[in-house]
């Protein structure tokens, strides 16, 4: 190799190297001033952390190392000159103590305006058993803050992470687009108030797989204009299911369609899947949902329509939905119910389900006979179905 060769790739290499490690910028949150023994306030940290991620044209990493980081609401705004920032976390945040330091914000970490963020693995413990027992006890609580949100940002992927006792929703995704989740855990309290583990809203291309979910409220709850949802190998339970809704608190209402639930096991929850509008106008719509292949353990109401919701029966409307419900497909669904019926469409009266369709469903009622019910729902039944269709 001569002079020239040997200097020609001593060059190349440099250059290589320094665009790797341009391609990739580490930003470590203890050389921000992080503190990973869980009592000192990291939350300036984290936000510096993220200004120069955002503020870098390249690829970035937020680094959180082993350590626990008490940490109070972060948030995260766009719009960054990099389209694509890590979270590597490897530790756990924890919330303040005082359930009242996080309960007055709406959110404990939230993302705004972002695109191309992934969050993977770590932790999130949100010490929300001190809001719940304030609310079992009806004193004066704060309402609790969601755990993780993403608001009107796109290309988001979240792998490997727990989320623990949230205050709130666990995790949110409001106005997104693109988004990925698997393999995240979420544990809370079942008699936890509103800790819904995944809800998504105004949101499309959404994928949630692989996951398991034991929560107080819905495991995923599917609020108006989701389109082109996929959920997959979810585990749920405790908690009340998989639903859509509860739609028709607005009277101008986005629709929910192309939504496909495939592969759950509910492991005695209130409900399994679930269909839900209140009873009063709305310009709502659900339309195109199959639900795939799941299996029933000891659930309250495994397949469920429930046109006239009003949790406990307090300040309900009395009225008629609004909500136009139409091709829904239950196939390939198993197990043991823990009522009498394990099927049940309660319809609305001005705008009756239409397109349901029931095929090979065994659900049983040990030591009795299960049983369907149907109001103002139209359809039919495909296969084996047990309990006896009433379509």
């Amino acid at each position: 190799m001569t002079k020239f060769s040997r200097l020609f790739y001593t060059l190349f290499f440099i250059l290589a190297v320094s665009h790797i490690s341009r391609a990739n910028i580490v930003y470590n949150v203890i050389n921000f001033g992080a503190k990973p023994d869980g009592k000192t306030d990291s939350t300036p940290a984290f936000l510096n952390a993220w200004s120069a991620a955002c503020a870098s044209s390249d690829s970035s990493t937020i680094n959180v190392p082993k350590g626990r980081y008490l940490s109070g609401s972060l948030a995260f705004k766009g719009e960054c000159k990099s389209s694509d920032i890590t979270f590597q976390i490897d530790g756990t945040l924890v919330a303040p103590a005082d359930y009242r330091v996080l309960g007055q914000a709406s959110n404990w970490l939230s993302f705004e305006g972002v695109s191309g963020v992934t969050v993977i693995g770590g932790a999130l413990d949100a010490k929300g058993s001190g809001l719940w027992a304030c609310k079992a006890a009806a004193t004066n609580c704060p309402s609790g803050a969601t755990t993780l949100s993403f608001t009107n940002s796109y290309n988001i992927r979240i792998n490997g992470l727990l989320s623990l006792n949230s205050q709130m929703y666990h995790i949110v995704f409001n106005g997104c687009q693109n988004v990925h989740v698997e393999r995240i855990k979420i544990i809370a309290s079942g008699d936890s108030p509103n800790t819904d583990g995944i809800h998504v809203q105004l949101s499309s291309n959404v994928v949630i797989v692989n996951s398991t979910i034991k929560t107080g409220d819905d495991c995923i709850s599917i609020g108006p204009g989701t389109k082109n949802l996929w959920i997959e190998h979810i585990k749920c339970g405790p908690g009340h299911g998989i639903s859509i809704g509860s739609l028709a608190k607005d009277m101008e209402e986005a629709g929910v369609q192309n939504v496909t639930v495939g592969k759950a096991i509910f492991i005695g929850t209130q409900n399994g899947l679930r269909i839900k509008s209140w009873a009063r106008p709305s310009s709502g719509f659900v339309q195109r949902v199959r639900f795939l292949g799941a299996v029933m353990q000891n659930v309250q109401n495994p397949i469920v329509i429930d046109q006239n919701y009003c949790p406990h029966n307090i300040n309900c409307p009395g009225q008629v939905s609004g909500v136009k419900i139409s091709d829904v497909l239950y196939q390939d669904i198993r197990g043991t119910s823990a009522t009498q019926i394990a099927i049940k469409f309660d319809c609305s009266a001005k705008n009756p389900c239409t397109g349901i369709r029931i095929e090979n469903v065994n659900l049983i009622y040990p030591n009795q006979v299960a049983q369907s019910f149907c109001t103002n729902a139209i359809g039919k039944t495909l296969g084996s179905v047990q309990p006896n269709g009433c379509l």
